[in-house]
């Protein structure tokens, strides 16, 4: 059957990815106007305006990037907190949002100048971004930490049949959720999909209104509260499913590729962070997460950071699921097939390996 043979390649995906995200947007500050994107032969070259702002000697504002909560997404805050964006010239405005499908929306709307977000709702999410979006730097694989908790009755996918399921529909536990049912050769139509921002859904499981929840840290901590709750499936059964990206605009890219390249150096010095201090780096991303150390702990083994040597096998073009290209392309195929979007986007525009490339050059020297 050719949805099965299309989901056999999605989860071939295997060896490459993992993760996701959450909920109801802190008010964020008003983001400035989107501008027009720059021509692509021109992509290279400094706007006029940018032009004009060196020659004046005024500062650009600040990029703002959105983040949200996702265990390979909360180390942003030791960037923050630890000023590792200054130490790297970039001057960032980082904006929490509650809920991840707000992020995105905002960041379509061109309210954002990058976000994070997962490479099945970069895809669906391309073709509607004002400014482009571009897949810059994979922070992880989601391994485990994506889950579909159920009641105590329901002990197989077939038992979801006819039960009510809440998550945030059309985002990355619905993804999940989706490839589970058609590996069953079951669908969506079969159960009962009520749509929720992640930490609602959690809630009205735990409160005992629905039959299941599609949950990311650190709200299936929520659902599992519920006596008798248990884990039906995970993001550990579909490696690959499910990377975690920095995106950016490709407005970002034509006019300020220094302060790019800055974040992603940015990202591997947190990671520099994170390995030389461990305890200050677990106390300041169970912060970011509203956790305990102890709950932080849970999170832990659920999500696979990226190396740098990752990141370029990723973004290398290839014939394997391990190759982030060739990927979006099966995964844009399985998406079309089920539903998900009526159509994919131009995935020749939406990755660019220049920055990872640069950092992996510098480590070198």
């Amino acid at each position: 059957m050719k949805m099965i043979k299309l989901l056999a390649l999605s989860i071939a995906v295997v060896l490459l990815f993992a993760a996701c995200s959450s909920a109801t947007p802190a008010p964020a500050e008003e983001a400035a106007a989107p501008t027009e994107e720059a021509p692509a032969e021109e992509a290279a070259a400094p706007t006029e305006e940018a032009v004009a702002e060196a020659d004046s000697g005024e500062a650009l504002p600040p990029i703002k990037l959105g983040y949200s909560s996702w265990p390979g997404w909360w180390p942003w805050y030791i960037a923050e907190k630890e000023g590792l964006f200054e130490a790297n010239g970039v001057d960032v405005d980082l904006i929490w949002f509650d809920g991840y499908l707000e992020s995105m929306e905002a960041f379509v709307a061109g309210q954002l100048d990058g976000n994070t977000q997962t490479l099945n709702d970069t895809i669906s999410f391309a073709a509607d971004a004002v400014n482009g979006e571009v897949v810059v730097l994979v922070n992880d694989n989601s391994a485990g930490n994506d889950k579909i908790i159920v009641t105590e009755d329901i002990q197989t996918i077939q038992d979801l049949v006819g039960k009510k399921v809440a998550l945030e529909e059309g985002v990355v536990d619905d993804f999940l959720l989706t490839l589970a049912l058609e590996d069953a050769e079951l669908s969506r139509d079969d159960i009962d999909i009520v749509n929720l921002e992640t930490g609602a859904a959690a809630a009205a499981f735990a409160t005992g209104s629905v039959d299941g929840v599609g949950a990311f840290p650190p709200f299936w901590l929520t659902a599992l509260e519920r006596e008798g709750s248990h884990e039906l499936l995970s993001s550990e059964a579909f490696p690959g499913a499910i990377p975690d990206l920095l995106v950016v605009s490709q407005t970002l890219i034509d006019e300020r590729p220094d302060d790019v390249q800055a974040l992603v150096n940015t990202w591997f010095d947190v990671m520099a962070f994170i390995a030389e201090n461990p305890e200050k780096a677990d106390e300041l991303l169970a912060e970011r997460a509203g956790v305990s150390l102890e709950e932080f702990e849970l999170f832990r083994e659920g999500t696979r950071m990226f190396t740098i040597d990752d990141n370029l096998e990723a973004f290398s073009e290839g014939d394997s699921m391990v190759n982030m290209p060739f990927a979006a392309v099966e995964m844009t195929d399985f998406m079309v097939s089920v539903g998900f979007i009526p159509e994919g986007p131009d995935l020749s525009i939406i990755f660019d390996d220049q920055f990872v490339k640069a950092y992996a050059e510098s480590a070198q020297e």
